[in-house]
């Protein structure tokens, strides 16, 4: 039986994300990023046995396969986009003049 196609949003993807005025640990910044490099890490090692079943003929379906690989490459162009947003504001912070 197939598996239900579950969102991939940024809720899944950084769940640490904290709404501006609310306060947290030192470290919470870090430890989202941590989280969110660990998600897409999983991602990426569940597409990679998805395609190995396949290859192997363990029963895995051709579409399972390629929908894990789609949800890790998926998840990986996200977390690339906001990365590239918060080195774009760190840029844009250290610009400001004091």
């Amino acid at each position: 039986m197939p598996s239900p196609i579950s969102p991939l949003g940024i809720g899944g993807l950084l769940p640490g994300i904290q709404l501006p005025g609310e306060t947290k640990s030192p470290g919470a910044f870090q430890n989202v990023l941590q989280d969110a490099i660990k998600n897409v890490e999983n991602f990426r090692h569940s597409a990679d046995k998805g395609v190995e079943a396949f290859l192997s003929g363990e029963g895995e379906d051709l579409h399972q396969a390629v929908l894990a690989t789609q949800r890790a490459e998926l998840a990986f162009e996200l977390f690339l986009q906001v990365r590239n947003k918060v080195v774009q504001a760190y840029q844009e912070v250290m610009r400001m003049q004091m």
